[in-house]
């Protein structure tokens, strides 16, 4: 597990593996799921299926909303606006000047995942 268990970017704290049912105790669907938690704050990340690996950073209340408006902003982009996922993130990655193995939204913080928004909407007003 060495390597694997983040640090809170809010309180510095090492996160916990806990079950969904920790953290959504009102959606036993997600009760076999793994996540990152950050006992202290709150704060919390899934885990990609089948392992322990995280699926991007911590998030606190106020990043997950943000992170999921910038997926609502970048998606459709790949998923109804005429290029691949792979596309897209490579497009917003030159476009953002960040690098490609560093652009994806789960490892954004919320300055970042505004970029996204405003990126993504521009991209529409040109389309």
């Amino acid at each position: 597990m060495k390597g694997l268990r983040p640090m809170c970017p809010y309180c510095r704290s090492w996160a916990n593996l806990v079950t969904g049912k920790e953290i959504y105790p009102h959606r036993p669907d997600l009760f076999d799921k793994k996540f990152w938690e950050c006992a202290p704050c709150g704060a919390y990340v899934g885990c990609h299926p089948g392992g322990i690996k995280p699926l991007g950073r911590l998030a606190n209340a106020s990043l997950r909303v943000t992170k999921q408006r910038a997926h609502a902003a970048f998606d459709p982009l790949w998923k109804d606006g005429g290029m691949t996922r792979s596309e897209a993130y490579a497009r917003l990655s030159e476009d953002l000047e960040i690098p490609r193995e560093e652009c994806h939204i789960g490892m954004f913080d919320e300055f970042r995942c505004q970029r996204v928004i405003i990126w993504a909407q521009n991209v529409w007003n040109k389309a």
